[in-house]
């Protein structure tokens, strides 16, 4: 699990992605679709309407790792944990899932 802050290159990417968000589950069509990661476009930032959803095999190269410590160890614990739990409830988004009405 990737450190949020990470800055990287998806595959057939040509912008570079900061992780904002780890684990996020996005509803599609009444189902729950569970991610990796969120990102928004580097150096610009957050934009509601350009967040994007990805998964640890997206990810071509890794530019820049974010700021890791022992709450960040702790986390990923927690999370892994928690992703087990879900079981069947939630299904592994996928990048061409569309979430919204882009193109």
């Amino acid at each position: 699990m990737l450190a949020l802050g990470t800055i990287v290159y998806l595959k057939e990417g040509r912008q570079k992605i900061m992780i904002i968000n780890r684990g996020p589950i996005v509803e599609k069509a009444d189902i729950q679709f569970l991610f990796d990661y969120a990102g928004c476009i580097y150096p610009i930032g957050m934009n509601p309407e350009q967040v994007l959803y990805f998964n640890e095999e997206n990810i071509d190269r890794i530019l820049f790792e974010g700021y890791k410590d022992e709450d960040e160890q702790r986390f990923s614990e927690l999370y892994e944990e928690s992703v087990s739990k879900l079981g069947d409830k939630v299904r592994k988004g996928t990048t061409n899932l569309r979430l919204n009405n882009e193109a």
